[in-house]
């Protein structure tokens, strides 16, 4: 009864610090003629409710597909739907078709805030609640891992202040892990499709997930159980594709014309400022103007598929919950770090997966947490968000320390580094003082965080080099994110419990 009681008032405080953060600015607020990510969820409302299916992702004089047209999967267009539909009930002139662009109002920003926390507490809130009640644990240290995934702030600053709906498809990803903790196979292999039917860049989350059952099906023989396993694997995963995809395929142009708006590879390498290797290397090399585009997808391609490969491998060999939760982390950063046409929001998509292991690696977890709302910092202020972003990072930053200690984690053994310092020590017997380096670069991060936000938010860029903050905010980011890709590795390639001392996998 304590431990509910206890969930409920983190759950209270989850949804309190949401509603005050929603009480602030959006994504182009008042910034016609395009507005915001605010006004393109909107307007997928009006296109859904006023226009049939066969042209939701097709360019017309009803349907401007450049004034933000539908281009996320058919789950999310059935989703603004549903929201278009109360929209009707409560106020037509949210929706009408034309006339409602770049509608704005006090009201409206309520119902569009609430649309927003009614599914953050149908899908991810429970998600989280259910998987922290299932780690084995204390009461006090599952207690404590809700309150701090919950105050994540990068999701929350995404989510509730510039305005999108990222817990629907986080969500659904983290309802397909706890399919893999428990057993449901069949129910993770739904919300995995889910997740990928919701958001296209959910296959970010979804490779580990269908490594581990690949691992599960030879594990248990591909003549017998296993290959029962993947009969029943794969009967979902169409199934769901079907349901979502139907109406759709009915038509060869339909679904080439769905894809093409999905993976809108014209677009470029990268744009805006993201903080991945890309936009980085930019800044030396001007890679998209010397390279010819389909060499850019190529070379995207191999560099992604290079980075994940080896945890790839390593889980199909040797599948266990704790493998696919830190392939989960691997595979979603490099395909932030090395992918075509990544947004800086991406990297929402990382932080999940860091979430889960919160408890696990709650010293190195929370420094990543922390670096990567920084890395949304130029974002955010283009959303006058800076004072909601310094709030909530600070109170993260403050229930992490205090509910994990995670000054006190920073042995070989707490940053899962043990199995890959004795072997360096076979060769290097002086290799003692990884920790210590460390927990120095985690204090120049730190440092280097508060200094570019200062400055950013103190200084003017020189006329010269008007984005130069900015760019300098990428730049930083991306080479500590490389340090967490070579950080996270290095934990599944020298784990060798995962395939030998855990259970055996049902």
């Amino acid at each position: 009864m304590e431990k509910w009681y206890l969930m409920t008032t983190v759950v209270l405080i989850g949804l309190t610090v949401r509603w005050t953060v929603s009480l602030n600015s959006y994504s182009g607020a008042g910034k016609p003629p395009m507005f915001g990510d605010y006004e393109a969820q909107r307007h997928w409302q009006e296109i859904t409710f006023n226009l049939p299916i066969k042209q939701w992702y097709f360019n017309s004089s009803d349907n401007n597909l450049l004034y933000w047209g539908l281009d996320y999967p058919p789950l999310t267009a059935y989703h603004s739907l549903l929201c278009a539909y109360v929209a009707k009930i409560i106020n037509p002139d949210w929706i009408a078709l034309h006339t409602s662009r770049g509608y704005e109002s006090q009201a409206h920003k309520l119902f569009m805030r609430a649309t927003v926390l009614i599914a953050d507490l149908l899908i991810y809130i429970p998600a989280v609640v259910l998987y922290c009640c299932l780690k084995e644990m204390s009461t006090k240290k599952k207690v404590a891992n809700a309150l701090c995934i919950l105050l994540y702030p990068g999701l929350i600053l995404i989510d509730y202040g510039h305005f999108q709906y990222n817990s629907v498809s986080l969500g659904f990803a983290l309802w397909g892990v706890l399919g893999v903790s428990c057993h449901w196979d069949l129910l993770g292999s739904l919300a995995f499709c889910l997740a990928i039917n919701y958001k296209q860049m959910e296959l970010y989350h979804s490779l580990p997930f269908f490594c581990f059952l690949l691992g599960k099906c030879f594990q248990k023989g591909l003549k017998g159980k296993g290959l029962v396993l993947l009969v029943k694997l794969a009967c979902t995963v169409v199934a769901a594709f079907l349901l979502c995809w139907l109406p759709f395929l009915m038509d060869e142009e339909q679904t080439l014309q769905v894809l093409r708006r999905l993976f809108p590879v014209d677009r470029g390498l990268f744009e805006d400022k993201v903080a991945n290797i890309w936009c980085s290397l930019s800044v030396f090399l001007k890679i998209k103007a010397i390279l010819p585009h389909h060499i850019q997808i190529v070379i995207s391609f191999c560099f992604t598929f290079l980075s994940l490969l080896p945890a790839c491998i390593k889980l199909v060999r040797q599948p266990s919950p704790k493998g696919f939760r830190f392939t989960l982390v691997i595979c979603a950063l490099s395909f932030f770090l090395f992918s075509f046409q990544v947004h800086e929001k991406s990297i929402l998509l990382v932080s999940l997966p860091v979430c889960l292991v919160l408890s696990e690696i709650p010293f190195m977890s929370t420094w990543f947490l922390l670096v990567s709302t920084f890395s949304m910092l130029p974002l955010l202020l283009k959303d006058d968000l800076l004072m909601p972003t310094i709030v909530t990072t600070v109170a993260f930053f403050i229930a992490c320390a205090t509910s994990f200690s995670i000054f006190e984690k920073t042995s070989e053994e707490e940053l899962q580094l043990k199995s890959f310092s004795i072997s360096v020590r076979k060769y290097l017997p002086c290799f003692t003082f990884l920790p210590r380096v460390i927990h120095i670069l985690f204090r120049m991060s730190i440092i280097t965080i508060v200094l570019l936000t200062l400055v950013t938010v103190t200084q003017d860029p020189p006329q010269k080099f008007p984005d130069l903050f900015s760019v300098l905010v990428c730049f930083v980011s991306c080479l500590k994110f490389l340090f967490f890709l070579v950080y996270f590795n290095i934990i599944i390639m020298w784990d060798s419990k995962s395939g030998r001392s855990q259970k055996k996998i049902n």
